[in-house]
């Protein structure tokens, strides 16, 4: 398995869509805070990555402090870092607008797993929206996070994947908005996926110069390291054999990774077992030597010095502490 796929998959990805909007008219709103709106929908979420996939007509979106960029018919926008946002109309008046914020009164009205429609205005060209997000252990997908830009905007027609991509949301939300059974589900699964295309997509646009996760994932032998290192996370990794595996010298490897990362391949490593070890630890029943075994440690004692280093608790008293953050959320 590639890097990118073992990190999708464990970064407890989730989502859904949550509101179809079909706006006439001048409009121009402010979104409410992502933590809010997580907190109506998926109050056990640890991070919400919202988007927009513009199903017809034009408009533009900029983050709070940004520029408006354009969206055309088939655009995704996301905004990876949870950062409020503002959509408005595709002209020239809607720079001048100010933003209508979406107040609390809004939000009471979404439902989780339900499409809440959202009309305004009775005349002119029609722009519909369906908004929707995305939930992930934010630790662990901090490396995709730390490398996508605050505001990303990808197109779902370019290539047959997007396209399927984006054929298939506008069928599953006709579908859900009759109440066809199982609905709910399938906009889950292609949101996820659409997260992965246009990860996939911004991958694609890098320039050679770029560093970062992603960057390294594109390279021939650090995106190699990266890969054995999260199919083997628990394997006694030295750099000496990963150097080799991935075909390069101890030396050009460590400085091409840590050129790329920002860090030597095994703190790389390190810090990765404790974030597995930390979802673990959250997600199980399982003690506690059990989990560091399973991420690498041959002792609980260097376990819970690694782990209280990275979290500042040791494994036990954060375990108490994640379930009483998710019990008051769910709450």
């Amino acid at each position: 398995m590639d890097a990118l796929s073992e990190v999708l998959g464990a970064i407890r990805l989730t989502g859904a869509v949550f509101l179809e909007m079909e706006l006439r008219a001048q409009w121009s709103y402010l979104t409410a805070p992502a933590r809010r709106i997580a907190d109506v929908l998926m109050p056990e979420a640890d991070h919400v990555i919202p988007y927009h996939l513009l199903m017809e007509g034009k408009c533009f979106a900029r983050l709070v402090d940004g520029d408006f960029v354009e969206l055309a018919e088939g655009a995704l926008v996301m905004f990876p870092a949870g950062d409020r946002h503002v959509l408005a109309t595709a002209s020239d008046a809607s720079l001048t607008l100010e933003p209508t914020e979406i107040t609390g009164e809004s939000l009471n009205l979404l439902r989780r797993n339900e499409i809440v429609p959202f009309r305004v205005g009775k005349s002119g060209n029609a722009t519909r929206i369906v908004c929707g997000y995305l939930a992930c252990d934010k630790r662990l997908a901090e490396p995709i996070l730390r490398s996508l830009p605050r505001l990303l905007k990808v197109g779902t027609h370019d290539g047959t994947t997007a396209a399927w991509l984006h054929s298939s949301i506008r069928y599953s939300v006709a579908q859900s908005a009759s109440s066809r059974p199982g609905s709910a589900m399938v906009l889950a699964r292609l949101s996820e996926v659409l997260f992965a295309e246009a990860v996939r997509q911004h991958m694609d646009t890098l320039p050679p110069e770029e560093t970062g996760w992603l960057a390294a994932l594109r390279d021939r032998y650090v995106g190699r390291a990266l890969a054995l290192l999260h199919e083997q996370p628990a394997h006694p990794w030295t750099v000496d054999e990963l150097a080799h595996k991935a075909g390069l010298s101890r030396s050009a490897l460590a400085q091409r990774f840590a050129s790329l990362i920002g860090m030597p391949p095994i703190e790389y490593l390190m810090r990765w077992r404790i974030l597995l070890a930390a979802n673990r630890l959250r997600e199980s029943r399982a003690p506690i030597i059990a989990i560091a075994a399973d991420v690498g440690y041959e002792s609980e004692a260097a376990f819970n010095r690694a782990f209280k280093r990275e979290f500042g608790l040791p494994p036990a008293a954060w375990r108490r502490q994640a379930a009483n953050v998710t019990v008051t959320r769910a709450g």
